[in-house]
């Protein structure tokens, strides 16, 4: 058995998943200047931190298996990164949720239109209109 032999994603428990997807993350967003540090617990909603090499740009990250919106981020400055195909997304919550509403697709951030009983709202396949809103978030 050869020491590099790739794993399968679907036999990995959700914790090495989680790792697994992070590192991922991290290294496409390392080819944009970004350094990222691993929280040990959601800080202020995030599980990372990306650093930029600028000094001055920090990104609190989420990481998540699918396209997603939370009213627990609203307000956070918390970006949402997930995989669709062979793709990344790293997006902002809010400016998606907006786009959402723009859209006529959710209603008010106030109201319960279209949101789970937990205030969540997800698409394990997104759809095309999503897609375009967030597609300048694609790394």
């Amino acid at each position: 058995m050869s020491l590099f032999e790739p794993v399968s994603y679907s036999a990995l428990n959700s914790r090495q998943q989680e790792n697994f997807n992070f590192q991922k993350v991290a290294a496409r967003l390392a080819d944009y200047g970004f350094n990222c540090l691993r929280l040990s617990d959601d800080w202020q909603g995030a599980d990372f931190i990306a650093c930029h090499l600028d000094g001055e740009t920090f990104l609190k990250i989420q990481l998540k298996g699918r396209l997603v919106i939370d009213k627990k981020y609203i307000g956070k400055n918390i970006y949402i990164a997930f995989f669709h195909c062979d793709d990344c997304y790293v997006y902002p919550h809010d400016e998606f949720l907006d786009g959402l509403i723009e859209l006529g697709k959710l209603g008010a951030r106030g109201s319960n239109e279209l949101w789970d009983t937990k205030g969540i709202r997800s698409w394990p396949q997104p759809p095309s209109w999503a897609l375009d809103l967030i597609a300048d978030y694609r790394i």
